[in-house]
């Protein structure tokens, strides 16, 4: 609901008027009518709300791995430092595996330099084989097949002749048999310079480039069976680093730190307790920064906005000054007794020593419109005339005349004058 209240004093001169009062028509009646001057003043308008004292940032700890409580350095209401160390687990087979797996990452990245070596030096083996090759194929010049070339033709043309003499004897005569050899050795010579020509030019069939191929093929499923090799070795390799980072989680999730400023609300374990993951071994809470959750009536939620300031009252610390800031509105309503609210979120800083805890009552208004040095007169002085405009009945001369004035914002108890009226006039309400 809408509180009606004044922030700030309002230096307000009320003149109590009872007296007979000059009768317009003539004559003269005894009245009892209240008169109030218009003053200057600072004026607040708030929506109120109330609520429980919460604390906006807690936690309970607990171990990231399982194992028997060695040390608990804190007890209940302790003060502790963000990062300051509150419990740690027995840690001697947590230590002992980081230090088995700082030695397989050794190992495993060893190994990856190994084969790094290997690799190149199987590239290197591949590379020297195939150049090997190539310069077993270019045994030959061009000079060289064109040599080939000519003897061949060389060849063709000492068989040629030997053929056209050996076909002027008649087989059996004597001389045939002598020529009959000659054609066979100039066939064989033509044989001999063709085969030579053909190798130069295809050189598939010479032994030295039969060898060298075989060489590069040997190189190249060297290369490849190192590649896997290489493969094999940074999978290790990862591998054993994650189980170096797994090994050295498990080590530092067996320290608990606290992770903000705060208090410790309870410790829940012993010194040589055996815990899980799940037992919640310290409970913090922030006591530095806490939060008011008010509900609000949906007819003033609209004018609440996130910043707004907010004055608190603590039901069990009266005296307790206390402001804060509107943090955040609820965007779904709930209903209380058939009323429609939103709950309304007010963070709040609070002092060392103020005995303020969680859960005790409060209300808060939250100003939602302040002005300073305006003019004011009481709620009850405004009033509508006949025609719907907004007036305020001004002495004037001892008369009561209306006046239309402008106003501007109200508490429930005053309202500002934004027109119409100047300070020092009197009103009546």
């Amino acid at each position: 609901m809408r509180k009606l209240g004044i922030v700030g004093v309002l230096l307000l001169c009320l003149i109590m008027v009872s007296a007979t009062a000059c009768n317009p028509l003539g004559g003269e009646k005894e009245a009892t009518e209240q008169l109030v001057e218009v003053v200057r003043g600072d004026l607040a308008a708030t929506v109120s709300g109330s609520g429980n004292i919460e604390v906006s940032n807690e936690m309970k700890l607990t171990f990231g791995v399982a194992g028997r409580v060695d040390k608990i350095y804190v007890e209940e209401d302790d003060e502790v430092s963000k990062g300051e160390v509150l419990a740690k687990l027995e840690t001697d087979a947590l230590e002992l595996a980081l230090t088995q797996a700082q030695v397989a990452r050794t190992q495993a990245e060893v190994a990856v330099t190994q084969t790094e070596v290997t690799q190149t030096q199987a590239e290197v083996a591949l590379v020297t084989a195939e150049y090997n090759l190539e310069q077993a194929q270019d045994l030959y010049t061009l000079s060289d097949i064109k040599a080939a070339e000519a003897d061949v033709v060389v060849a063709k043309r000492d068989l040629d002749d030997v053929l056209w003499t050996l076909s002027k004897y008649e087989p059996g005569t004597p001389g045939w048999e002598s020529y009959q050899k000659v054609v066979s050795h100039a066939q064989s010579r033509l044989n001999a310079a063709e085969d030579k020509l053909e190798a130069m030019l295809s050189g598939s069939d010479i032994a030295e480039v039969a060898i060298k191929r075989l060489q590069v093929e040997l190189a190249k499923q060297s290369l490849e069976l190192n590649q896997q090799s290489s493969e094999l070795a940074q999978q290790s390799l990862e591998l054993a680093w994650q189980s170096l980072e797994q090994a050295q989680k498990q080590l530092n999730d067996a320290t608990i730190t606290a992770p903000f400023d705060s208090v410790v609300a309870s410790v829940n374990v012993d010194e040589k307790d055996t815990v899980s993951t799940a037992t919640t071994i310290i409970h913090l809470i922030d006591t530095i920064t806490m939060e008011l959750n008010v509900e609000v009536d949906e007819i003033d939620v609209a004018e609440v906005k996130p910043g707004q300031r907010a004055i608190i009252e603590v039901d069990a610390l009266p005296a307790l000054p206390l402001e804060g800031k509107v943090s955040s509105i609820s965007l779904l309503p709930t209903q209380v007794s058939g009323v429609v609210v939103y709950d309304v979120k007010i963070e709040f800083d609070v002092a060392e020593g103020t005995g303020l805890r969680a859960g005790m009552s409060a209300t808060a208004d939250i100003i939602i419109a302040e002005r300073s040095n305006i003019l004011l007169v009481p709620d009850r002085a405004i009033k509508q005339d006949s025609e719907g405009n907004t007036i305020v009945e001004v002495m004037v001369n001892e008369q009561i005349e209306e006046r239309i004035v402008v106003t501007g914002i109200s508490d429930g108890y005053q309202t500002e004058i934004l027109g119409g009226l100047e300070e020092g006039e009197v009103v009546e309400r």
